[in-house]
């Protein structure tokens, strides 16, 4: 379990490019070819994590938990499963908000804006990653996205973003009778991405 030492606007965030560019380098923690893990160390927030490939599946819940390279937490074998079901070569975990917290309840109670930044810059370059210049984005955080009160705005901000890279929503399992998107931990693993009218589903909230 992960319990944030605070909030995040205490302690120094590294810039996304700055954090990408050192997830690049040789690592003795774990393989480079194989992960993309920003940044590249266990800390207090997470950009990215997932595998490499081609053809990636981008799924977005709502903030990281304890997983690290070679040391996936049931939710994200659950991703890797679904992604590989679907035809994708890869997996890649976003999250709307980048805070470490196993639990929901003890993220930032309010948004930090420079945390939100970086985040929305490791997003743009997510979109950038598939070679089929479509990018597959899987929303899968449940109802937990009512948890705060910023974090549907966090999704607008992504929404916005993938417009412009011609972004494909999808969403996979039952949704929750307020819309929510199922999130991945319970799937079956050959449960089947569907399409998912994100802008549609924040108009609701």
């Amino acid at each position: 379990m992960h319990i944030p030492k605070g909030e995040t606007g205490t302690i120094e965030l590294l810039p996304f490019q700055e954090a990408l560019e050192q997830a690049m380098q040789p690592s003795a923690e774990y393989d480079v070819n194989r992960w993309l893990y920003v940044p590249n160390t266990y800390g207090e927030y997470r950009y990215i994590l997932g595998t490499r490939g081609n053809h990636p599946l981008i799924c977005v819940g709502v903030n990281p938990s304890t997983a690290a390279p070679d040391d996936l937490d049931n939710t994200l074998k659950s991703v890797e499963r679904v992604a590989h079901f679907n035809g994708f070569d890869s997996f890649l975990m976003f999250n709307v908000y980048a805070q470490r917290a196993t639990r929901p309840d003890d993220m930032d109670r309010t948004l930090n804006l420079t945390l939100h930044r970086e985040n929305m810059a490791a997003f743009a370059y997510l979109l950038s990653l598939d070679a089929q210049g479509s990018p597959a984005v899987w929303a899968a955080w449940g109802a937990v996205i009512e948890k705060r009160a910023y974090l549907p705005d966090c999704v607008r901000d992504m929404i916005a973003l993938g417009e412009q890279k011609g972004a494909r929503w999808f969403s996979a399992g039952k949704r929750s009778k307020a819309g929510h998107p199922h999130h991945p931990l319970y799937l079956r693993k050959d449960s089947v991405l569907e399409p998912f009218d994100v802008s549609a589903y924040l108009d609701s909230l």
